[in-house]
């Protein structure tokens, strides 16, 4: 894959007017329709479900094994030992704070409102089969896990590779179209780019709205529950407003002082909530029933992936398989822009198996805990309570179950609080998204664009809510997702070629530096391998040595016709043959510093400190650093070594072009 020049790059910043503008006008055309004429848009919506679950239903489940295969490839193949940004990048945020970011923006308030509710619905209406049986306590447990498992964090994690590649190691605009640039070139920039963000955010917004609008009926249930407010449209939308301006005040504040704050304090919360469930209730019996589940779970993983249930054809199907499979690819563009974003400098490896199993891991537990805890309550006779919440009001369903415990009133108002922080999580991340879907990738942008999509979130929310509530919210996601599926299946092939052709450069690129040791005896070769240079010494050999072979070697490109520019700063120096063109060869040195070794301390005559560093001048070239250290290398060497990486860039270009 060839990078894009500069200039195709600013074109990006020039094409954000039309997608904020059509995106903004689309989505307020649904909400004054909605508005206007609810019942219509209602059955607008219904008729699109039905059409698209009639016909296409086995595409959406076709499409999802393929993403499940596909990260689960790049992760075991090669291409995981790829760095989500250059080489010599590390990742901006702790495994703690990313996990926690990641699941709240992934599945927080889904989590609370199903968490009780759904494992009960298929214990006492399952698919197939008797309800409130031993069996079917065994198959809704596997059905949720199914639900909730690595399907969908496979949908979140190839949007959140596919822009984490191409924008922190390549890039480009952190935007859906950037995914598509192996295939269409610098046309992402143009009406083709424009419409795929378009349907990026409009799927966004749907979904984002689908979640809002299931966790202000949660949490106006569980208001209702502890102080007797009234369960009606009205108050719904009340707290919808004021939920989202909660939201908007933390994104408001950015990601690093809002957004991760939040997120922290949410898993905190339920993880509070997590474990007192789990003492308080069938401990033994939850701790079985979770490793019981996990292999059930593996042991259907392929027959539930492909079940259509097409010789007994029913309704159940569309209203939980395909609607989450729809609810996750529609909430794609959201989460997986901000797990990109919060995943720089990650390996693919290392993304991909933290994005499936560690988020899906704490999923496991909670459904275990909250639903067989639930499901067991029946089986062993103490009370039918919580199935008859969850037959006349789903979201009442968690705040009848807490109700069997002790504490009841403490834990329902915790669980209501776990829902707003997870609504405001979602909403703030949302808006922080869709800004930079519509202003093509730039992570610097007004604070009033950010307001404008919080608020616009919450008010879709709303409009949707009054349409036809939770039914009309599944519509809306269902129709949302067609066509970005088809996006996501063309992503998917775009990120396995630029890899391919990224690995095609490694092969040719890869080989050890042209290094020869100068001649300086045995007292001099062991003092080059102890002695661990400062910074200091470091510049001095960038500017007495680098600079002046480098600056020699970009003469005599020019003088054969080669274009090459020199940049120098004050712990790097390097040059750049054919810059902003394909062809672009890209050469340096760089002073990075290191922890200095324990054994090395007697060379410092001091104890260790964290402060203790010494430096290298390491390689680095296009993509990024290359580990090795020119330090002390004379002219000649450091010459040689640059001819040589420059000798492999052009073999590389001439097999790219031969494989294209």
């Amino acid at each position: 894959m060839s990078d894009p020049s500069p200039a195709a790059r600013s074109a990006g910043s020039r094409a954000l007017g039309p997608v904020f503008i059509l995106s903004a006008v689309l989505i307020a055309i649904i909400v004054t329709f909605g508005v206007i004429a609810p019942e219509t848009v209602g059955r607008i919506f219904t008729a699109a479900q039905s059409w698209i679950l009639s016909r296409l239903g086995w595409f959406y489940l076709l499409s999802v094994a393929v993403f499940v295969v596909f990260v689960l490839y790049l992760a075991l193949s090669s291409h995981g030992q790829v760095r989500l940004g250059p080489n010599h990048s590390e990742p901006d945020f702790s495994y703690g704070s990313w996990f926690a970011m990641l699941f709240s923006a992934g599945m927080g308030i889904g989590l609370v409102f199903f968490g009780v509710a759904e494992p009960v619905m298929h214990f006492t209406t399952p698919p197939i089969g008797d309800g409130g049986t031993v069996e079917a306590a065994r198959a809704a447990m596997r059905i949720t896990f199914f639900h909730w498992g690595i399907h969908a964090w496979a949908i979140y994690a190839v949007i959140g590779l596919s822009l984490a590649y191409f924008g922190f190691r390549h890039g480009l605009p952190l935007t859906i179209r950037s995914a598509l640039y192996p295939l269409i070139g610098d046309r992402i920039h143009g009406p083709i780019g424009q419409a795929i963000d378009i349907f990026a955010v409009l799927g966004t917004i749907f979904g984002v709205a689908t979640s809002l609008g299931l966790g202000v009926l949660q949490i106006n249930a569980g208001l209702n529950h502890l102080t007797g407010l009234p369960s009606t449209l009205l108050v719904q939308v009340l707290l919808i407003a004021a939920i989202t301006g909660v939201a908007t005040i933390s994104v408001m504040m950015g990601l690093d002082a809002g957004i991760r704050r939040i997120s922290e304090f949410n898993m905190a919360v339920a993880a509070i909530l997590l474990v007192f469930v789990a003492v308080a209730g069938p401990t033994v019996f939850l701790l079985q029933a979770l490793v019981q589940n996990t292999g059930g779970y593996i042991d259907r993983f392929f027959e539930r992936t492909f079940m259509l249930y097409a010789y007994e054809p029913n309704d159940w199907i569309a209203g939980w398989t395909l609607f989450y499979w729809a609810w996750w690819i529609s909430w794609s563009p959201f989460v997986g822009m901000f797990i990109a974003r919060i995943s720089r400098g990650r390996t693919i490896r290392e993304f991909v198996l933290g994005v499936l199993f560690v988020p899906t891991g704490f999923t496991f537990l909670w459904m275990t805990v909250f639903g067989n805890t639930a499901i067991s309550l029946q089986l062993t006779g103490a009370t039918t309570a919580v199935s008859e919440a969850v037959a006349n009001s789903v979201p009442l369903a968690l705040f009848a179950f807490l109700e069997q415990f002790p504490f009841a009133t403490l834990t329902s108002a915790l669980a209501t609080l776990l829902v707003v922080t997870f609504f405001v999580t979602s909403a703030d991340s949302a808006a922080l998204v869709i800004d930079t879907i519509t202003s093509g990738g730039s992570e610097e942008t007004p604070v009033w664009r950010r307001v404008f999509w919080a608020l616009l979130s919450g008010l879709v929310a709303a409009v949707l809510l009054s349409a036809g509530g939770l039914q009309s919210l599944q519509t809306a996601t269902i129709a949302s997702a067609l066509p970005f599926t088809v996006v996501m299946l063309v992503i998917c092939y775009g990120l396995l070629k630029a890899l391919r052709t990224e690995a095609l450069r490694q092969s040719v690129q890869h080989a050890s530096p042209a290094r020869i040791a100068p001649d300086q005896g045995w007292q001099g070769q062991l003092h080059s391998i102890l002695h661990h240079p400062s910074r200091a010494e470091v510049q001095r050999y960038l500017a007495e040595v680098v600079a002046p072979s480098l600056e020699a070697v970009c003469e005599e490109l020019r003088r054969r016709g080669v274009d090459t520019a020199m940049r120098r700063e004050e712990d790097r120096v390097g040059l750049a043959a054919m810059p902003g063109t394909p062809d672009e060869f890209r050469y340096g040195i760089r002073a990075r510093g290191y922890a200095l070794p324990s054994f090395a301390y007697f060379e410092r005559g001091t104890y260790a400190t964290s402060r203790d560093r010494y430096f290298k001048a390491e390689v680095f070239l296009r993509e990024g650093g290359q580990g090795y250290d020119m330090m002390g290398q004379p002219r000649e060497v450091l010459i040689a070594d640059v001819l040589a990486q420059y000798e492999r860039h052009l073999a590389y270009r001439q097999l790219a072009g031969q494989a294209v």
